[in-house]
């Protein structure tokens, strides 16, 4: 078994996991622009032939540090490229910097490539030649924040070209980005339910054919005649060719049971034309209908019911005038709503305002990109209506303002959102004191987004009719600008509930969403509880100790849902040790943790109050994570208050710490003043406030604050080792 990582565009990632472990992948976990995967070269023959998604199958050699030219030379030195390349043989290097010292890519490609000719030429005399286009095995060398990470490139060149492209368009589209685009808008449902698919924008004509091509079973990389594992020196020639004429078989059975019921049009007479020979390439075009039409006459072909229209106009970008773009996409929209009821509809729009010009109400919106054009794709079920759809009410002037302020925070943090691949994060917090509350956006698994809002106290001249009223604005707006249907909508209120509480009672639904932070998975409850499960703001908190738990005990108190725990494994804790006191957050916590692959003896969950936890417990940690509540008067406990209670806590927990030990301190308790003058005599201090305040969270600087505690001098009976395990 090897570890393989996969490449694809942003926004396909969790496709592109879906797709591998229906492959047969192991251990598929998505990252920003790939996925990871474990399996055999079975395994990535198969994900190299049939993958629809991917654009690189990379299977990693080494890793190492490249703070320098000589030190990167030596790495790549280190490994044996006899096992990979012939001495006669050619290869190329690709080669890619992010955040590093060398920032040169033409020079890290440069010195990769000597320090592989050069080993050649110590052995034997010989070497190998450099062949940009077709090598017999191409190295893929990407270098962040100077560690190298050496690869061989299984696809050899990027596996969305499939081979049957003979000319494209001048912008043209990615198969792999149309695959995705088939996959969201459900194609491969609606085919098995009898459906047709049609293109009133053709172009060259790839959505067309990636969807004859998935509909029957085609694999994408079957007439592909160059891969870059086939010059490889352990390439298995006789498992390749068995994997190839199980996919021809498949490919002959798809294709004899293929319904014509493709449908393509454009107004430009070459690209139908283009279309028509690259669909003959594809061995597709005995299924298809292609037309000259403008899109506007655009119709369901006579005796065709339902199916699937889908299309990816010009964005202004590339192709056509910018102020003439909202007209096209008025008129498609128009051509949807009047003629195609009863079909679904799917189009790649240039951005959310565009999208909007179409005028109709999308049940799924997500983020691709088309090259370095980030683009959305909007779903649309165009169901039968008894009346048309009433038109709504105009926003107030307060809601207008709020909407705007939306929108520009949208636009501001959406490349760093994507290029940080963060995915649960704060949009508003009470940016306009007569809109008093916080919006968090928490993206899922399957790439739905979810807005949970939270109402603040309105301030006291602000009637509780007018209050009501702008919440709900508030839940109208950020749905039209997050693009977020009602239903995916939790509104928490302020209403006086049993006891005197602030917040009325939660729904009960038992519903929980699987969303992603730092490639690491967590289960959220939007409905039931004050809190979801993912404190966003504690987000660097998190990503602090994983950093720093590598190699010690990790104890986690006062755990909650324990994702604390899972960052902790995730950075090389030898052990953890969740401890809270209800049952119902420890049972939260195993599933978070087990989501994550960290279960067993090691991934301890104890039912305790922390203090008595730390009274009870003999064990020593090298590194304690602390997040109290503000108070507590819980009946299974003492009373607890931060303010009052921390210098105790903290000196509990020093009894507990190993020699180097770290105490991560952090609380919500926006009046805090530590102890500094009572906890110096433990501990060195250093305060992390300020530092561990995620961007979204920046106009809320006081939301925590956060310490780091080491201790000062050894405590009489503390184990001497470093990281000595836990007793238990």
């Amino acid at each position: 078994m090897s570890q393989y990582f996969a490449t694809c565009p942003k926004g396909m990632e969790y496709l592109l996991r879906d797709e591998l472990a229906a492959l047969g992948a192991l251990d598929v976990r998505e990252a920003l622009a790939g996925v990871h995967f474990t399996g055999t070269l079975e395994t990535a023959y198969r994900a190299c032939l049939w993958s629809r998604l991917a654009s690189r199958m990379l299977l990693p050699l080494a890793e190492f540090d490249a703070a320098d030219d000589d030190a990167l030379y030596r790495g790549v030195q280190a490994i044996d490229w006899s096992q990979h390349l012939a001495a006669h043989a050619t290869f190329a290097v690709d080669a890619g910097t992010a955040l590093s010292k060398l920032t040169h890519s033409q020079f890290i490609g440069l010195r990769t490539k000597d320090a592989v000719v050069d080993q050649f030429r110590q052995r034997d005399g010989s070497r190998p030649d450099i062949n940009t286009d077709e090598p017999d095995i191409r190295i893929n060398l990407r270098l962040r924040r100077d560690r190298a990470t050496v690869s061989l490139d299984l696809a050899g060149t990027p596996l969305h070209r499939r081979g049957w492209r003979e000319e494209q368009g001048e912008a043209p589209l990615k198969e792999n980005l149309a695959a995705a685009m088939l996959l969201r808008a459900q194609w491969p449902a609606v085919y098995a339910a009898g459906g047709a698919l049609l293109d009133p924008m053709c172009g060259s004509g790839t959505l067309l054919i990636e969807g004859a091509l998935m509909a029957a079973d085609v694999a994408p990389g079957l007439r592909r005649e160059y891969f870059g594992f086939l010059g490889w020196q352990q390439h298995d020639i006789a498992l390749w060719r068995s994997l190839l004429d199980e996919a021809k078989q498949r490919a002959e059975a798809g294709l004899r049971a293929l319904r014509p019921c493709f449908f393509g049009s454009d107004a430009d007479p070459r690209m139908v034309q283009t279309a028509k020979r690259n669909a003959q390439q594809a061995g597709v075009a005995g299924f298809f209908t292609l037309d000259r039409q403008d899109m506007a006459h655009a119709a369901p072909p006579p005796g065709v019911a339902h199916g699937l229209v889908i299309t990816n106009p010009p964005y202004g970008e590339r192709l056509g005038d910018r102020a003439e773009m909202p007209k096209l996409y008025r008129a498609l929209g128009d051509t949807l709503r009047q003629r195609f009821t009863g079909w679904r509809a799917a189009v790649l729009a240039g951005d959310l305002e565009l999208g909007r010009a179409m005028q109709l109400h999308a049940d799924k919106r997500y983020a691709l990109y088309n090259g370095a054009l980030e683009t959305v794709l909007l779903t649309f079920d165009l169901k039968v209506r008894d009346e048309p759809p009433r038109e709504p009410k105009p926003l107030s002037a307060g809601a207008q303002m709020l909407k705007n302020r939306l929108e520009k925070t949208a636009r501001h943090l959406r490349k760093r959102l994507v290029r940080e691949a963060i995915h649960c994060w704060r949009a508003y917090d009470q940016d306009l004191p007569e809109y008093a509350a916080a919006i968090d956006v928490y993206g899922d698994t399957r790439g739905d987004e979810h807005l949970h809002i939270q109402e603040y106290r309105a301030p006291a001249d602000v009637p509780a009719d007018v209050a009501r009223l702008r919440l709900r604005e508030i839940a109208r707006v950020a749905g039209e600008v997050f693009g977020v249907p009602r239903e995916r909508i939790v509104l928490k209120t302020r209403e006086r509930g049993k006891g005197g509480s602030k917040y009325g009672q939660f729904d009960q639904r038992g519903e929980f969403i699987e969303v992603e932070e730092g490639g690491l998975k967590f289960l959220v409850n939007l409905t039931d509880y004050l809190d979801t499960g993912l404190f966003l703001d504690h987000r660097l908190v998190r990503a602090k100790l994983r950093e720093l738990a590598r190699g010690k005990c990790f104890l986690n108190l006062f755990a909650y849902t324990a994702t604390a725990s899972v960052y902790a494994a995730a950075g090389g804790a030898l052990e953890t040790t969740s401890v809270d006191l209800s049952a119902t957050y420890l049972e939260w916590a195993s599933r978070n943790l087990a989501l994550n692959g960290f279960t067993g003896a090691d991934h301890r969950l104890t039912q305790f109050d922390a203090m008595e936890f730390l009274q009870r417990d003999r064990g020593h940690y090298g590194l304690i994570y602390v997040d109290p509540p503000t108070f507590s008067n819980s009946k299974r406990a003492e009373d607890f208050d931060v303010q009052r209670d921390h210098v105790a806590l903290l000196e509990a927990c020093n009894e507990r710490l190993t020699r180097d030990g770290v105490i991560v301190f952090s609380n919500n308790f926006r009046r805090f003043k530590l102890d500094r003058e009572a906890l110096e005599e433990h501990f060195a201090i250093e305060d992390w406030s300020a530092p561990s305040i995620p961007f979204d969270f920046a106009r809320r600087a006081d939301i925590h604050g956060c310490w780091l505690l080491r201790r000062r001098k050894a405590v009489t009976g503390i184990n001497p080792w470093e990281n000595a395990r836990p007793k238990t």
